[in-house]
């Protein structure tokens, strides 16, 4: 897999639309992945706070030396996602989506996954690409992707703190 725009969309994402002009009833409603993306000429720029909500009790702000030391140069893709069906099957792209932008957007969070993309200075501009699977295929789909992109970059995107496993094989 190629963590490029280019190579996403090869691989069925679609969306790329910015966090700033999102229009959350245009995501589809399934399970799926979902990538924050960085724009071409995007600088990473660390806020002293972040936006984000407090969770638990605990503030979601890293150090500027704690992200510089997360920052993947080069990766285009700074988070990479999965969004099931949750326990009543009411859950997917469209609300995991949404949660997860309204949390950059200080309300509070049900999990705080992707919280250092809040403290990126005009986190706006990122934009959000989403690609349906089957809930019985996202454990795997969201290990292989994490999997992919350290074997080409070394390390886990940006925001992605723990590496997803396949359960499956576990």
């Amino acid at each position: 897999m190629q963590f490029t725009r280019k190579g996403l969309k090869t691989e069925g994402f679609a969306g790329f639309r910015p966090i700033r002009s999102l229009e959350t009833m245009r995501i589809p409603q399934g399970t799926g992945l979902f990538t924050v993306v960085a724009p071409e000429d995007f600088q990473a720029r660390f806020l002293t706070k972040s936006t984000a909500a407090i969770f638990k009790k605990k503030d979601p702000s890293l150090s500027a030396a704690a992200l510089a030391a997360e920052w993947v140069d080069g990766a285009v893709v700074l988070y990479v996602g999965k969004a099931g069906p949750g326990s009543k099957g009411n859950r997917g792209l469209r609300r995991q989506i949404q949660e997860f932008v309204d949390f950059g957007q200080g309300k509070p969070p049900g999990h705080w996954d992707g919280r250092l993309i809040w403290q990126l200075a005009d986190a706006g501009s990122l934009t959000i690409a989403w690609k349906e699977l089957p809930a019985g295929q996202l454990a795997g789909a969201e290990a292989g992707c994490h999997a992919a992109f350290v074997e080409e970059f070394g390390r886990l995107p940006f925001a992605n703190l723990v590496q997803a496993r396949n359960k499956a094989r576990a």
